[in-house]
């Protein structure tokens, strides 16, 4: 159960959502994520982007001494003051990961619970004066563009591929051709555009603006694969060479009937037992991985003062810079946390984590038979976070 409604129009089911839009087509939702309007201001971003941990880019764009056209340059973090001094006209600050600097912010991913919380890859804001963007570009990944300050004109194009040309020499992929346009808007605070993969977008400020980025990902298939090498170099019967039939050939070839033979004992092993806990360890901690190194925080609660805090009427909730989530298996529920399973757990534990997995809020006596001990190591490695009571 969530506390924040879903980010959807009211006239649109999340069944319409996924079967209809998902990955195949834009959909502007006016006020999808009233949540954010007010919750930041640009100087808090700038001020952010300026953090020795934090993960920021700044592209500025001006013209080009030699032809007169526009000319990126991309500076990485650590970003310092100087950086900001005589910039040009245009020019745009980006922030990633902005869960493990707001758990605030985190929470609103709950507005789309519609799609799989291990989808989640993270929310970036780009700061933006007036006429600052990033290019004309495309996404690899499915991405709710959601405005939280100022105003932002989008447009949308075409699809675009592997063949699709990028301008030469520049530090980011940008394209000059959109092709026919296909969405011409200016966003408000509290509206999000959802934008499927590879469609091509341009988005322009109007004025100060901050658009926060809620992307969505899926691995591929490299990250699988390199997951399984290392889960099955812990199973001693791989190691043991194939059986395989051998007919005469020349003592130099490696025929095609033995690369066949080989490939059918491959694929029967990944079709099997052995094969299915061999796939499902890899994708689940592939997927439960965070893409950012954790921030240390400044200080943490001791067991009392969390069980204060619970007992005072704090609740405990998901933190969404973390990758917490659960899969079922023919001997019950398997938990990952950060790319980790984890073993040890008795029924109670996982019970209640998987409760906080799916993103509801628990009070002190949802966790009462929790050892408080269990609870405090929780949020020591992050994987809850406390929503202290006003």
């Amino acid at each position: 159960m969530t506390s924040l409604p879903l980010c959807l129009p009211d006239s649109l089911t999340p069944e319409q959502f996924l079967a209809e839009y998902w990955q195949k087509k834009p959909l502007l939702i006016k006020q999808g994520l009233p949540q954010l309007i007010d919750m930041f201001e640009p100087e808090d971003m700038l001020g952010l982007a300026l953090e020795e941990d934090a993960s920021a880019r700044l592209l500025t764009q001006a013209a080009s001494k030699q032809n007169g056209q526009p000319q990126w340059q991309l500076k990485k973090s650590p970003l310092t003051e100087a950086d900001f001094a005589n910039l040009p006209e245009q020019w745009t600050v980006l922030v990633q990961n902005l869960e493990q600097w707001s758990p605030e912010l985190g929470q609103l991913w709950q507005a789309f619970d519609f799609i799989p919380q291990w989808q989640r890859d993270d929310i970036m804001v780009s700061y933006a004066p007036k006429g600052g963007s990033v290019g004309k570009h495309y996404d690899d990944y499915d991405v709710f563009l959601a405005q939280g300050y100022g105003q932002r004109r989008w447009q949308l194009g075409k699809f675009c591929d592997k063949d699709t040309e990028f301008v030469a020499d520049e530090p980011i992929r940008l394209f000059d051709d959109m092709g026919e346009i296909i969405f011409d808007e200016i966003l408000e605070a509290g509206d999000v555009l959802y934008v499927p993969p590879k469609l091509s977008h341009f988005g322009v400020a109007q004025d100060d603006c901050l658009t926060f980025s809620f992307g969505c990902r899926r691995p591929n298939l490299m990250q699988i694969i390199d997951s399984m090498a290392d889960i099955a170099t812990n199973d001693s019967d791989l190691f043991v060479p194939m059986l395989l039939p051998q007919a005469l050939q020349a003592s130099g070839e490696l025929q095609t009937d033995s690369i066949d033979a080989i490939k059918t004992q491959l694929l029967q092993m990944l079709q099997s037992e052995r094969g299915d806990h061999i796939i499902r360890q890899a994708v689940s901690e592939v997927v439960s991985k965070r893409q950012y190194d954790a921030l240390m925080p400044e200080e943490t609660l001791d067991t009392d003062e969390l069980m204060k805090a619970l007992a005072e009427g704090a609740t405990l909730q998901a933190d969404y810079s973390n990758r917490l989530l659960y899969s079922k298996t023919s001997d019950g529920f398997v938990l990952y946390a950060n790319g980790q399973r984890i073993d040890g757990l008795d029924e109670t534990a996982m019970a209640v984590l998987i409760r906080l997995a799916n993103g509801e809020k628990l009070y002190s006596a949802d966790v009462k038979e929790i050892d408080s001990d269990d609870l405090s190591e929780w949020l020591e490695n992050g994987w809850v976070w406390i929503d202290f009571a006003e």
